[in-house]
């Protein structure tokens, strides 16, 4: 039988702050766990911790989904525009990442997103309209819309809205 943890924050894919948790690699406790002040060894003294953590932990929770809420319905319906470069063939010269994402999001969107929240398996490396997933705090999902455009796409969008007006 291993040694138990108190958590003292939330750890990704481990726990959230308050939890006690017993099977926890050594090293990783050790090496990681601890030094960053993440966790601590749970005994008869830091289990009355939990209780001030755990109610701490659930006030936190309430106001993140809140926020996280607030940030999905912002971002519903919103569509997100990149330009990129194409060869004769249509190919792109490169790809849209998640740090790219992050960086319009923050200038088309102005919503403050952490990599780690969009839900991307690879870069995108073609054009078209793509939908991006996002789990924010809590495991709140939320979706918009991103457009790639080739340059000559984006001047032919462009003509589009003109002569519709």
């Amino acid at each position: 039988m291993g040694l138990k943890y108190l958590l003292l924050k939330d750890v990704e894919k481990l726990g959230h702050s308050g939890d006690i948790k017993e099977n926890i690699a050594p090293g990783y406790a050790r090496n990681f766990l601890i030094p960053q002040k993440l966790a601590v060894v749970a005994d008869k003294r830091t289990i009355r911790l939990q209780e001030k953590l755990k109610e701490e932990r659930e006030k936190k929770r309430l106001i993140d989904r809140q926020e996280s809420q607030a940030v999905a319905k912002r971002l519903e319906g919103v569509v997100i525009t990149q330009i990129v470069k194409v060869d004769h063939d249509g190919h792109m010269y490169g790809s849209v990442t998640v740090a790219d994402i992050v960086q319009l999001l923050s200038e088309q969107a102005q919503v403050e997103m952490d990599k780690k929240s969009i839900q991307l398996k690879q870069a995108i490396k073609k054009t078209g309209e793509h939908t991006i997933s996002l789990k924010l705090k809590e495991d709140v999902m939320a979706s918009f819309q991103l457009k790639v455009l080739s340059e000559e796409g984006e001047q032919a969008e462009k003509k589009e809205e003109v002569a519709s007006e």
